[in-house]
């Protein structure tokens, strides 16, 4: 029998820590979900637009996520955060 999740008043679902880790994703990465025919869903973890990203190094650094990060990664991350930021201070996202 599979794990029971509860639906919260929002329509949301809250992932147990075990299925996240079989699905190997972590902190800031995607999750794919695909309708059955069925009725069912079929969750699996979705290709992340920058696996690098401020995100996954917040998780990394806290030791949860399994991504691992080298230094020249991180400082990438770190600017890239930066130039968002900005972005949005300028009113374009």
């Amino acid at each position: 029998m599979g794990t029971t999740l509860k639906l919260t008043a929002k329509g949301q679902i809250t992932l147990k820590k075990e299925l996240l880790q079989h699905l190997g994703v972590g902190i800031g990465e995607l999750l794919e979900v695909e309708k059955l025919p069925d009725g069912g869903l079929k969750i699996r973890a979705g290709e992340t637009e920058n696996r690098h990203g401020i995100m996954n190094m917040a998780g990394c650094l806290q030791g949860k996520s399994s991504v691992r990060l080298s230094i020249e990664e991180i400082n990438e991350a770190i600017a890239e955060s930066y130039a968002q930021a900005g972005m949005r201070g300028l009113g374009r996202e």
